[in-house]
C-alpha cells in the first residue's frame, strides 16, 4: 500500500473517530443542535443562492425601457427590500448555525482532550519516561486545535460550498441552457483540482514547519525545566545555540511554505480570472443579441451571472487555505489520537476486584524483571514483610532497590513471579487501590507549582486545614511554613525550585503521612536532609510507620540500623539477609559497606574538627 493511501486511510479512521463525540449518547439535547445546525446551514444556502436572483430582477426594474430615462416611482420597492432581506437571512441563519452548534464543538473538544488526559496517566511509567514533555504537550495543543479547524473548515465551508455550486449549476441550468452550468462546472473543477494538487505538494513543507517547531519546543522547554543543570555548566550560550539551530530549521520552512503559498495564491487568481472572463463574454453575447431574441439575456442576467461567480469563488478563495488546515488538522488529530491508542502496558484484568489491604503483609515470591528483555534487574528475589514490620533494602546502585518498590507501587508488572499483598496478586486488583494503600516518600522530590498548602493537601484532596498543619508538624517543617510571609498560601514554584532539598523532602514527608495509607515506602526519604533534622524526621517516620509495613530502600546505612530486617541486593538477587547485628556479625557484604560508610563519616568530622580548630569555617557554611 503506497504512502498516500495509508494517509487517507489515517485520515478516515480520524474522522471515524470523531464522529461519535459528534453524535454523542445519552445527550439528545446536544443531537438536537446537530439536527438545527445542519437544517439552517441547507436554510443559509438556499437564501444565499436567491440573492442574486432578486438583485438581476431589481437591476432590470430599473434599466430604462427604449431609452426612456427611469423613474424612481418606477423602482420596485418590494425587490430592493426583497434583496437586503434575503442577504439578511442569509447571514443570520449562519451566525444561528454557528451559535448553535458551538456548544457540541466545544463539548467534542472537552471529551476528547479528558479522554487523551486520562489515557496519558493511565499508561505506565516507561512511556513517560521515553516521552519529552514539550512534544507531548504540543502534540495536545495541536490535535485539540485541529479538531476545531476540521469541524469548522469541513462542516461550514467545505460541504456548503459543494451543496452551492450545485444548486448554483441547477439554477442557471434551468434559467438559461447548460452552457453556463458547463463552464461553471468546468471552471469549478479545474480550480479544485489545481488547489488539491498544489495544496499536497506543499504540504511537505506544513510538515517541516511542524516537525521544527516542535523539536524548537522540546529543546526550549527541556532546558527551562533544568534551568539550574544549565546554569551549573554556564551552557546558557550552549542551550542558545541548539534552540537557535531548530528556529533557523523553523525559519527555512516557513519561508518556503509561504512562497508556494504566494504561487497557490495567483494560480487560483488566474483559474478564476480566465473561468469568469469565459462566463461573462457569454453572458455579454446573449444581452447584445436583445431578450426577445431566443436566448437573449437582459442586463439582469448578465449581473446575476456575475454575481454567481463571484458569489462561489469568494469561499473557493479559501479552498487552498481550508483543504491544507483540514488535511494538517487530520494529521494532528491522528497525532493526538494515536496517543489514546497507546498500549496500557499496566492494565486492570477485566473485572478485577479492588485490594483489601487489612494487615498488609508484602510478600515477593522468586520476582523477576526487567525495563528491557536484554537486561534483567531482579534475578529471582524473594522476601517477606510481616504485617506492621519494617524491612530495608540495601545495595549498590544499580542492584534493583527501586525496581522492588515500583513494582510494588505497580509501575510495572514483573515477568516472572508474584508481588502479593496480603496474599493478593497486585496483577489480580485494581491498580488505584493499591496505590491508595501505599505512600511513597520519593528521594527526588517533586512538586507541583502551587502553594505549600495544595502540595501537603495533594495527600488526600479536600483535607481539613488542621489535617494539613497536623501533618506539617509530624514532618517537622510547620514551623518553617510560619516564618514564611504567606505561610502556607507560600508558592514553591516550578517543580519546587523553591524550597531547599530538605524543605522539600519535608513537604512529601507531610504529604504521605496525610495520606494516612497502610503501607509506607521510603525511598532514600531523608537523604536530602542534614544530621539533626534527619534524626527528628527519622523520629516522626517511626512513629509514622508504627502499626505500618514499612519498606526502607536506603544508601545510608546508618537509617536503616533499627528496621525488623535488612535485605542485601547485589546485581538483582538477595546476598544477604538479617538484623544489623547479624549481618554486622556476619563481616560479609553488608559488614564492608558499613565499614566504608563509617570510615567517611569519620573522616568528615576529623576534617570539619581539624577546620574549627583552625579557625576556619565548617564546609558549606559561609566565612
Amino acid at each position: 500500500m503506497s504512502t498516500t493511501q495509508t494517509s487517507e486511510r489515517g485520515h478516515l479512521r480520524t474522522l471515524l473517530t470523531l464522529a461519535p463525540y459528534l453524535w454523542p449518547k445519552g445527550e439528545p439535547g446536544l443531537r438536537f443542535r446537530v439536527v438545527a445546525s445542519l437544517v439552517l446551514l441547507v436554510l443559509a444556502k438556499a437564501a444565499n443562492v436567491v440573492v442574486p436572483i432578486a438583485f438581476a430582477r431589481a437591476v432590470d426594474a430599473l434599466a430604462p425601457e427604449a431609452g426612456a430615462a427611469a423613474s424612481i416611482a418606477a423602482v420596485p420597492v418590494a425587490l430592493v427590500l426583497a434583496y437586503g432581506l434575503l442577504r439578511l437571512t442569509s447571514s443570520a441563519f449562519n451566525e444561528a448555525r454557528d451559535a448553535i452548534f458551538v456548544k457540541v464543538q466545544g463539548r467534542a473538544s472537552r471529551r476528547i482532550a479528558l479522554q487523551v488526559f486520562r489515557h496519558l496517566h493511565a499508561l505506565s511509567l516507561r512511556f513517560h519516561l521515553d516521552r519529552q514533555t514539550g512534544g507531548l504537550s504540543r502534540v495536545l495543543e495541536r490535535g485539540t486545535r485541529g479538531m476545531t479547524f476540521v469541524l469548522d473548515f469541513l462542516l461550514f465551508n467545505i460541504i456548503p460550498t459543494i451543496f452551492e455550486i450545485i444548486l448554483v449549476a441547477l439554477i442557471l441550468w434551468g434559467m438559461f441552457d447548460i452552457t453556463f452550468s458547463a463552464v461553471i462546472v468546468v471552471t469549478v473543477g479545474v480550480y479544485i483540482a489545481f488547489t488539491l494538487a498544489f495544496t499536497e505538494w506543499r504540504l511537505r513543507f506544513r510538515r517541516a514547519m511542524n516537525d521544527t517547531d516542535t523539536e524548537a519546543n522540546t529543546r526550549a522547554v527541556d532546558s527551562l525545566l533544568n534551568y539550574e543543570t544549565v546554569k551549573y555548566f554556564g551552557n546558557e550560550t550552549h542551550e542558545a545555540r541548539r534552540y537557535d539551530a531548530s528556529l533557523g530549521r523553523y525559519e527555512t520552512a516557513y519561508v518556503r511554505s509561504e512562497v508556494s503559498l504566494n504561487a497557490l495564491n495567483f494560480g487560483q487568481q488566474a483559474v478564476i480570472a480566465v473561468g469568469l472572463t469565459v462566463v461573462m463574454m457569454m453572458a455579454a453575447g446573449r444581452v447584445s443579441q436583445g431578450e426577445a431574441t431566443p436566448g437573449g439575456m437582459t442586463v439582469g442576467d448578465f449581473v446575476l451571472v456575475n454575481t454567481y461567480m463571484i458569489q462561489l469563488f469568494q469561499p473557493l478563495n479559501f479552498l487552498g487555505f481550508a483543504y491544507r488546515e483540514i488535511k494538517q488538522g487530520l494529521v494532528d488529530m491522528e497525532a493526538m489520537f494515536s496517543l489514546m491508542r497507546e498500549d496500557r502496558e499496566v492494565a486492570d484484568r477485566p473485572g478485577a476486584p479492588p485490594l483489601d489491604a487489612a494487615a498488609g503483609e508484602i510478600r515477593f515470591e522468586d520476582v523477576r524483571f526487567g525495563y528491557r528483555p536484554d537486561r534483567a534487574i531482579l534475578k529471582g528475589v524473594s522476601f517477606t514483610v510481616p504485617p506492621g514490620r519494617t524491612l530495608a533494602i540495601v545495595g549498590p546502585t544499580g542492584a534493583g532497590k527501586s525496581t522492588i518498590s515500583r513494582l510494588l507501587f505497580r509501575f510495572y508488572d514483573a515477568t516472572g513471579g508474584r508481588v502479593l499483598i496480603d496474599g493478593q496478586d497486585v496483577r489480580d486488583v485494581q491498580q488505584d487501590s493499591v496505590r491508595a494503600a501505599i505512600g511513597v516518600v520519593p528521594q527526588d522530590t517533586v512538586l507541583f507549582n502551587d502553594t505549600i498548602r495544595y502540595n501537603i493537601a495533594y495527600g488526600r484532596p479536600g483535607a481539613s486545614q488542621e489535617e494539613i498543619e497536623a501533618a506539617a508538624r509530624a514532618a517537622q517543617v510547620h514551623d518553617f511554613v510560619l516564618r514564611l510571609p504567606d505561610g502556607y498560601d507560600t508558592r514553591v514554584g516550578e517543580r519546587g525550585l523553591k524550597l531547599s532539598g530538605g524543605e522539600k523532602q519535608r513537604v512529601a514527608i507531610a504529604r504521605t503521612l496525610l495520606k494516612n495509607p497502610r503501607i509506607v515506602i521510603l525511598d532514600e526519604a531523608t537523604s536530602a536532609l542534614d544530621t539533626r533534622t534527619e534524626q527528628d524526621i527519622q523520629a516522626a517516620l517511626r512513629d509514622a510507620a508504627r502499626g505500618r509495613t514499612t519498606l526502607v530502600i536506603a544508601h545510608r546505612l546508618s537509617t536503616v540500623v533499627e528496621a525488623d530486617e535488612i535485605l542485601v541486593l547485589q546485581e538483582g538477587q538477595v546476598a544477604e539477609r538479617g538484623a544489623h547485628a547479624e549481618l554486622i556479625a556476619a563481616d560479609g557484604l553488608y559488614a564492608a559497606m558499613w565499614r566504608r560508610q563509617s570510615e567517611a563519616v569519620a573522616a568528615a568530622e576529623a576534617a570539619a574538627a581539624a577546620q574549627a580548630a583552625a579557625g576556619l569555617p565548617a564546609p558549606g557554611r559561609p566565612a
